[in-house]
């Protein structure tokens, strides 16, 4: 299906405590979390079926608990519980009526005009906005990745377990160097440059020796939820049981297979990494494997995950 122009959609957003059209949906130049990226928030992904013409929104729960982890540590005060913030995020997508993948953005922030970079003293509050949203990065062809100059932001600097508006700069600046030297998209090393990390803002997975291999918590990735569905659905569909020990740098040149995941990036597959071809240089038969049955989950067709998806009614 043709996907819809972002200029017609979205028509309505949560703000301010009630649904009202976009157009009322502004914040003050002078805004605080503008200033200072001092932010969290989520990205959820929503899937059209057109066989049965119905929408299901991606494990909304875990989005949610992730989303008031982030703010425990950004110290932001969300006076919703994850019930509620789901309820809203169904009535937001029943009013725009998509007929086609969408994504779904709660933002919980610093709204207070107060100048300084502190998280204290501040008024707060919470947006959500919905827009059409197909691939973010190519899921059929195997894309070309360079790793960054740029390293990952440690936990004791911006914790990279909570999605900090701010954090996000980092991602930009190792997106824009692969970009600019002809990348589709950046590896990241963990912030002492000497184990491999995450991409610019998704998690990563190796194939190597049979065994399916990802980067442990520790090397600074976000503890992503798409990246414990693959876990999940490797184990208990595949019977591979996935290891969480740190990387190389030079292991990713030698891999046998390799795959970006995330909420946006799905389940996306890498077949060149500084210019070394990983494997044939073409998807890997377990990175299809695992791609073919996680759509399969996020749509509703597999009934032993359908508690991961919520129906928009």
């Amino acid at each position: 299906m043709e996907q819809t122009s972002d200029l017609q959609y979205p028509k309505f957003a949560f703000f301010g405590g009630k649904i009202v059209p976009v157009s009322e949906a502004k914040v003050d130049i002078r805004t605080n979390a503008l200033q200072y990226g001092t932010a969290v928030f989520e990205g959820i992904r929503c899937y059209w079926t057109p066989a049965d013409k119905k929408n299901y929104v991606f494990r909304i729960k875990s989005h949610y608990k992730r989303l008031l982890d982030s703010c425990k540590i950004m110290m932001i005060n969300v006076k919703y519980s994850i019930e509620e913030l789901c309820d809203i995020t169904l009535e937001l997508l029943k009013k725009e009526g998509y007929k086609e993948d969408s994504y779904i953005r709660p933002y919980a922030y610093n709204s207070g005009l107060t100048i300084g970079p502190k998280l204290i003293h501040n008024e707060q509050d919470l947006f959500i906005y919905t827009i059409p949203l197909g691939e973010y990065l190519n899921l059929s062809k195997p894309i070309k990745v360079c790793v960054s100059s740029w390293t990952r932001i440690p936990d004791n600097c911006i914790p990279p377990r909570a999605k900090v508006a701010g954090s996000y700069v980092n991602a930009a600046l190792q997106k824009t160097e692969a970009l600019l030297a002809g990348y589709e998209e950046a590896i990241t090393l963990s912030s002492d440059g000497q184990h491999v990390s995450e991409g610019s803002a998704m998690n990563l997975f190796m194939a190597k020796n049979g065994k399916l291999v990802t980067p442990p918590t520790y090397n600074d990735i976000l503890e992503g939820i798409t990246r414990n569905t693959v876990i999940e659905l490797a184990g208990n569909e595949l019977n591979l049981n996935v290891v969480e020990r740190q990387i190389d740098r030079t292991e990713l040149y030698t891999a046998d297979e390799l795959f970006f995941c995330g909420t946006g990036a799905q389940v996306s597959p890498i077949g060149n990494v500084d210019g070394r071809t990983i494997g044939s240089g073409e998807m890997g038969a377990l990175t299809k494997k695992i791609q073919d049955i996680y759509f399969k989950a996020v749509k509703n067709q597999l009934k032993q995950y359908s508690g991961w998806c919520t129906e928009v009614k």
